[in-house]
């Protein structure tokens, strides 16, 4: 039986490698490009080393007058994005992930001339060759010898226009970021507006530290969560939905700053202001509460802000905001009197309340609570309209289960979000750190999970041993790092921040 085996696995595999070669053979005739003299066949390297960014041979070589060469070489590599040949000289232009320069290919000093003339746009090139200034004015590399370091199958379409299609702009983000001019800028601020977070908390004492992804019980939000199975546990697990539970042990374990950023999870829509999956910043303070936290955010935000750009004050879609501290800080009622002329508060019946949410078309459902419907009388009326920045302070405890009771009004709890350009961009509370008192929060949460709310959270016992070894007074805080990044480099879509954003399955391939 074995031998049978055997030999059908081998005819399997043969069929399989006369089919791959063909699909191969279809593959390159579809795909490989064409130069102006013909198809170019050269050797590729397996490195081009001692190669300078470009930026940095435009800085050094900046002084050259026109129509002079400077002594000495410079290796510089990247891709051909323009090419334009004028018989025996050939102009084209280098680019790598810091700048351009133009390559001036000359047929009397360049080696193999002739195959320089076969390469394609976006093909990638190592150059040798002279700084030099041209006639006109442009510094330019004179090109002594070259090397074709990867061919471009692919073409990057039009490459005076780039691509237009928003979808096909994410969906190949990778040639996004050649056609598309601005598009790595946006993610190089990215990059520096993460750095800048974490130099401004290691500044203030913060440790920052890693929790699990895969966690048997998904807490810290209301959010329904990715469910996956770990095979060696025989266990369904789920992707993290927030970070907030596990820093909450690390403080009971002693660490009295704690800051993590990472990616979070949640199984919910597309919408430019959500992606299934996102990067938080929270943060936790020992012995302070949700006031500390409204100059936390105040500070770093504003910060980052002025590294970024050198001041506070900044245009976010035709509209200013400035970020300078201090904000305004509003009770929930008061805004949602602000905008509607309507009063509402937790002294009044779920009934008279409910009136309110029908008078402003508001929905809600029978399980609704007082406190829910005022927060979605707030969400639907309000938060729109917020220009801000502005924090939003005091939640009814019914939709606040991890937040610490008010100590001055029954019913509510010390948390606020910060609202800016009609967007929540951050979260924050005074830690409930009363173990008695969260188990019935996530027990009245887990009758709502078994009514069928799948957002609501469950149980976690683990958490739950933590908390009665004690945690202390504690304010916590939670940024949206996309959002934030949508607002420091002007984007309307979080897409436009998301380096490969989640996207519906594409129906043309």
């Amino acid at each position: 039986m074995a031998y049978e085996s055997d030999k059908i696995t081998d005819s399997i595999n043969l069929i399989w490698m006369i089919k791959r070669a063909a699909m191969n053979e279809a593959a390159e005739n579809e795909l490989l490009q064409e130069g102006p003299g013909g198809r170019l066949n050269l050797t590729v390297p397996y490195r081009f080393p001692d190669v300078l960014p470009i930026v940095d041979v435009i800085r050094d070589y900046s002084d050259i007058e026109p129509e002079a060469v400077a002594e000495g070489t410079v290796r510089v590599a990247g891709r051909v994005m323009r090419f334009r040949g004028q018989g025996k000289l050939i102009f084209a232009e280098l680019r790598d992930g810091s700048g351009a320069i133009q390559l001036f290919v000359e047929q009397s000093t360049a080696e193999d001339f002739e195959s320089f003339k076969l390469l394609n746009l976006g093909d990638w090139i190592g150059v040798s060759g002279t700084p030099m200034r041209t006639k006109r004015g442009e510094l330019s590399v004179k090109v002594q010898d070259w090397s074709l370091l990867a061919p471009a199958h692919r073409g990057f379409g039009d490459k005076w226009k780039g691509i237009s299609d928003p979808e096909l702009r994410y969906r190949q983000r990778e040639v996004d970021l050649w056609a598309n001019e601005g598009v790595r800028q946006i993610f190089l601020q990215r990059s520096e507006i993460i750095k800048y977070i974490r130099r401004f908390l290691d500044e203030k004492g913060f440790i920052e530290v890693e929790t699990p992804i895969l966690q048997a019980v998904e807490g810290g939000a209301t959010a329904k969560p990715f469910i996956t199975h770990h095979n060696a546990l025989h266990a369904d697990l789920s992707l993290r939905i927030a970070l907030e539970l596990y820093l909450k042990r690390a403080l009971v374990g002693g660490f009295e700053k704690v800051y993590e950023l990472g990616r979070v999870f949640r199984n919910e829509g597309l919408s430019p202001r959500h992606n299934p999956e996102f990067t938080m910043l929270e943060l936790y303070e020992a012995y302070a509460d949700y006031t500390d936290m409204m100059d936390m955010v105040e500070q770093l935000v504003s910060y980052v802000c002025l590294s970024l750009h050198g001041k506070t004050v900044i245009t976010y879609q035709g509209q200013e905001v400035d970020l300078t501290p201090p904000w305004r800080r509003a009770g929930m009622e008061e805004l949602i009197f602000e905008a509607t002329s309507e009063t509402v508060n937790l002294s009044m019946t779920r009934e008279e309340v409910a009136e309110v949410a029908d008078r402003l078309k508001v929905a809600y459902t029978k399980n609704d609570g007082a406190g829910k419907i005022i927060l979605e009388i707030y969400e639907k009326t309000t938060e729109p309209n917020l220009i801000g920045p502005v924090h939003v302070y005091d939640y009814p405890k019914e939709v606040s289960p991890l937040a610490r009771d008010h100590r001055s009004k029954s019913d509510y709890v010390e948390r606020f979000e910060t609202v800016i350009v009609k967007r929540e961009l951050a979260n924050a509370f005074s830690e409930l750190n009363d173990p008695i008192e969260q188990r019935v929060r996530l027990e009245a949460q887990a009758i709502l999970r078994a009514a069928g709310d799948e957002e609501a959270m469950a149980v976690d016992e683990d958490f739950l041993r933590a908390l009665e070894h004690g945690m202390p007074p504690t304010g916590g805080l939670g940024v949206g790092i996309d959002r934030l990044v949508m607002l420091l480099t002007d984007q309307p879509n979080i897409k436009e921040v998301i380096l490969f954003p989640a996207l519906r399955k594409d129906e043309r391939q």
